[in-house]
């Protein structure tokens, strides 16, 4: 690329390095000509297809930025922005491809909003789905205690393990013994028995794919 101090047509590199995350690489370039040091910063090409046809660069700060004003006044960090907006191109970069509607990228935040802070979720889904009448809320709100409710069956379900219900062999019988002094010996307690086991939910972060064309982004100094 052109050196951006005398307009060299060349350049080579000196140094490279993968980001934190490994979205991108950093490569420090030298002007052969004014010998002068600039950085790049190649990425995986992703556009955004706006409604007017026109395309732009995908950008995490717009993302930030937008979803800002819906968490006004409630419990949201920059540090929580910051990691919705990496989850948002994770999942628009694992569909594969190298331009993006611009409404799909709504839809892609909503579900990463919605397990941040759902009044958030509440209010940037009525700008976005255009709400217009208290009915569109309460559909909403109705749709996000259902989803709730489901979590919580199946949490639910997970607590009877085997493990938990039998418990240490000896022990739940000494306990009966303890709490009920008249109970005889070998009968078992209806209440008891494994109530204390919740279930752990493990979730695999999206995978992503690689060979999509790449862009570089220059930083002069």
């Amino acid at each position: 690329m052109h050196c951006p101090f005398c307009r060299h047509p060349d350049s080579r590199v000196v140094d490279s390095r993968t980001s934190d995350d490994g979205s991108s690489i950093r490569r420090r370039r030298q002007c052969p000509n004014c010998n002068r040091r600039f950085t790049t910063v190649e990425t995986a090409s992703l556009s955004v297809v706006k409604r007017s046809g026109a395309t732009e660069p995908f950008s995490r700060e717009k993302i930030v930025n937008g979803v800002r004003k819906a968490c006004q006044g409630r419990p949201v960090s920059e540090d929580d922005l910051a990691i919705l907006a990496q989850r948002v191109e994770e999942t628009l970069r694992s569909s594969g491809s190298a331009e993006i509607d611009a409404y799909e990228i709504g839809l892609a935040i909503l579900g990463p909003l919605r397990d941040l802070d759902e009044v958030a979720y509440l209010r940037f889904a009525s700008v976005y789905q255009a709400f217009d009448s208290l009915e569109d809320f309460e559909a909403a709100i109705t749709v996000l205690r259902a989803e709730r409710g489901q979590e919580g069956e199946e949490g639910d379900a997970g607590d009877g393990t085997p493990g938990a219900q039998e418990g240490v062999p000896g022990h739940e019988e000494e306990s009966a013994r303890t709490a009920r002094p008249g109970l005889a010996a070998g009968t078992s307690d209806a209440d008891g028995g494994g109530s204390d086991a919740s279930p752990d939910a493990e979730q695999s972060p999206g995978d992503r794919r690689s060979g999509e064309p790449s862009e570089e982004r220059t930083t002069v100094g």
